[in-house]
């Protein structure tokens, strides 16, 4: 479908340049999308994964374990995306009271979680999803670290650039900043709409380009962008639980994202994008399920394993073991405290899952050493590896 530029360009200064900024049309697209033939299939088959992830996360045996430790593991991702070297393992190593100092990089992704966690506490309290929670959630994410100087939870109120070392050689100039606040306005009152008959993965998928495309702040962007995409799910009831999370596969696939970004704003062409957003939300979907299924495998393998040494031996090891599974990586103090175990009996029944291959200890040392879950960790860590 033949649409043209999905915006208009404004001239207008930055850094002593005079550039064209891009402003993005108010959403739902003229003339709307045409979700038939192949995209209705597509749609219709990141709708039913997407089915199956909400109802799986309702059986999980152990469903905040592994909210915990996805939501981490998307902090990972999401932050690895704008240029951090943080791995998971330094992110829960990060949250031991035990392990502290920190580098900046693991800070920037704590933030992550902390602005997430943030926007899901409002949302259940019945606060909308809307541009005040927008800045919000901005807040947190810039509140320690890289960023933390550039207007945290406000719209920016300066000229940004996408790509190039100054504006006049950029990929991309989101508007003028004097347009952001309209802008923004807009992209709310399209978050709060239901008369356009719009189904929520559609909706979802167009107010992403959207919001990538107005970049209302200095720094943040490509975070709260991916956050929104879970918000959003959450928000209309589609997901119970937030469990879907796109930076893996906008890290596998980070070329053709950016470039179907500059084709909508170029042709209009929103069905590309929407073909390649939903086929990103069925697969995320079904390997978000597949995650899931492994780890509760590996669990009840472990705990079968455990249970053979019968006994009160068996029942130290079992605590120890679902300390682990909320934790992934513990001292044995950090035992201690979450098992009440006396500190023998738990660097015993420590000593005993390292020797059985489920634990392994990390550090080498023989004071404040740290124990990590293997398997668990591994299948988790999957897609986060620094090259």
């Amino acid at each position: 479908m033949q649409r043209g530029e999905s915006g208009r360009y404004e001239t207008t200064s930055a850094g002593g340049e005079r550039v064209r900024a891009f402003v993005p049309a108010p959403l739902p697209p003229a003339p709307p999308v045409a979700l038939d033939g192949s995209l209705q299939q597509v749609f219709e088959s990141a709708a039913l994964a997407l089915g199956r992830l909400d109802a799986i996360s309702a059986l999980l045996p152990d469903q905040s374990l592994f909210l915990y430790a996805y939501v981490r593991k998307e902090a990972v991702l999401s932050s690895q995306i704008e240029g951090t070297q943080s791995s998971l393992s330094d992110l829960l190593l990060h949250e031991l009271e035990e392990a502290p100092g920190s580098p900046l990089d693991v800070v920037e992704v704590s933030n992550y979680v902390a602005a997430l966690e943030h926007g899901l506490h409002r949302l259940a309290g019945g606060f909308p999803l809307c541009n005040r929670l927008i800045r919000e959630i901005h807040g947190v994410l810039l509140s320690r670290g890289r960023g933390s100087g550039k207007m945290p939870g406000e719209f920016r109120s300066s000229q940004n650039w996408l790509g190039g070392s100054r504006p006049g050689t950029a990929a991309f100039v989101p508007p003028p900043h004097t347009a952001v606040p309209d802008c923004m306005a807009a992209f709310e009152r399209f978050l709060h709409a239901r008369e356009d008959g719009l189904p929520t993965l559609i909706r979802v998928g167009l107010a992403h380009v959207q919001f990538e495309t107005i970049h209302p702040f200095l720094d943040g962007n490509g975070r709260v962008g991916r956050l929104l995409i879970a918000f959003q799910l959450c928000n209309a009831g589609v997901l119970r639980e937030p469990l879907l999370y796109l930076s893996l596969y906008f890290k596998q696939h980070r070329s053709i994202y950016y470039d179907l970004l500059m084709q909508v704003r170029r042709t209009g062409d929103w069905e590309a994008w929407l073909d390649f957003f939903l086929q990103g939300v069925r697969e995320t979907a079904e390997g978000a399920v597949a995650t899931s299924r492994r780890l509760s495998e590996t669990f009840a393998s472990d705990r079968t394993v455990i249970e053979r040494q019968g006994g009160r031996r068996a029942g130290s090891l079992l605590r120890v073991h679902e300390a682990l599974k909320a934790h992934p990586i513990l001292s044995l103090s950090g035992i201690r405290k979450r098992t009440t175990l006396a500190f023998a009996t738990a660097a015993s029944a420590m000593e005993s899952l390292v020797e059985q291959g489920i634990a392994r200890e990390i550090t080498g040392k023989r004071r404040d050493r740290l124990f990590v879950y293997d398997r668990y960790l591994s299948i988790l860590g999957e897609g986060t590896e620094m090259p």
